[in-house]
């Protein structure tokens, strides 16, 4: 006997086949695209950690430049007797024969410590643009495997239905509840954030 509403179509061999496959597909989808952006991510978090050690590594280094400067600088003031001034200018950093010419009367000025320090900074800004970048792959991994979770529970419905007979009230509502998550899934992959 069929329903007025045509739902004994529902449960057809053609439309549950259907539903299988297209959720099949797409689980499989969801989960490949999932695995790379997980991939992904993992690749951004390593990069940035190896960054971020440059980064602490530059700025120690700089650090210790900046205390060779002083200790320089300090001499060659105290000590302005020709041969040793030589000495010790010879011996300042790029960076602070460049601060001296620019402002003698302060030459470890703003200018100076942003010189010194420009490399570990860029190190710092690679480190965060990966960090965030592996942020951004854990979100869209996050919603693939939201749509997979979906497709899949919708897949588990398609298949009990199509192993009910097909005058079994059960076998519609299993396969509508497998139509409803194919529907939610692309809803959702719709929304999951591209990179």
């Amino acid at each position: 006997m069929e329903n007025k509403f045509g739902l004994q179509k529902l449960g057809s061999e053609i439309i549950l086949g259907t539903l299988i496959a297209l959720l099949s597909i797409f689980t499989g989808i969801a989960s490949y695209q999932g695995a790379m952006a997980d991939s992904d991510q993992n690749k951004n978090e390593i990069a940035g950690m190896q960054a971020l050690t440059d980064a602490n590594s530059e700025y120690l280094t700089a650090n210790q430049f900046i205390v060779y400067d002083y200790s320089l600088f300090d001499s060659w003031a105290l000590d302005n007797d020709g041969e040793r001034s030589e000495y010790y200018q010879a011996n300042f950093s790029q960076e602070l024969t460049d601060a001296i010419a620019a402002n003698p009367d302060e030459p470890f000025s703003d200018a100076y410590y942003e010189a010194m320090y420009a490399s570990a900074n860029e190190k710092f800004a690679e480190a965060d643009s990966n960090f965030a970048f592996a942020g951004a792959y854990d979100e869209r991994g996050d919603g693939l495997q939201l749509v997979m979770l979906i497709t899949a529970v919708g897949l588990a419905f398609a298949a009990w239905a199509s192993l009910l007979s097909e005058q079994s009230k059960m076998r519609i509502l299993f396969s509508a509840l497998g139509i409803i998550a194919l529907v939610s899934g692309v809803i959702a992959y719709l929304q999951v954030p591209a990179i």
